[in-house]
């Protein structure tokens, strides 16, 4: 595996635990509870807006292609996943990295998931 690795979102890997219970006709217990969480994680319950791993995808490539988030491919995906519709929650998940990031910048994010949720 890369250093980079691979982002994936919840509704995918909701589907990908439906696959493996068809499969083998059952789950163990953490993929049990990966799966309820997932099922929770991608449903409109969580933040308004059911997940989709195209939309998931594009947003992703979109948001990499701000200069910022080409060094933190991870942020980009976490903004992907969580689809944050303001700033102030686009700039915690920047603050966890502990970079700082232009207000054009989030702008950019917030017109992307804008963009492709509504």
């Amino acid at each position: 595996m890369t250093d980079e690795g691979t982002f994936t979102d919840f509704s995918s890997v909701r589907d990908m635990l439906h696959d493996a219970q068809e499969r083998r006709g059952f789950l163990t217990y953490e993929q049990k509870a990966a799966l309820q969480h997932a099922e929770w994680a991608a449903s409109d319950n969580r933040n308004g807006y059911a997940t989709d791993p195209k939309v998931f995808t594009d947003m992703f490539n979109a948001i990499m292609e701000i200069e910022i988030f080409q060094k933190y491919p991870e942020l980009a995906a976490k903004l992907a996943e969580i689809m944050p519709m303001h700033s102030d929650d686009v700039r915690a998940v920047i603050a966890s990295r502990r970079i700082s990031i232009e207000g054009d910048d989030v702008e950019k994010v917030l017109d992307i998931i804008r963009q492709h949720v509504k």
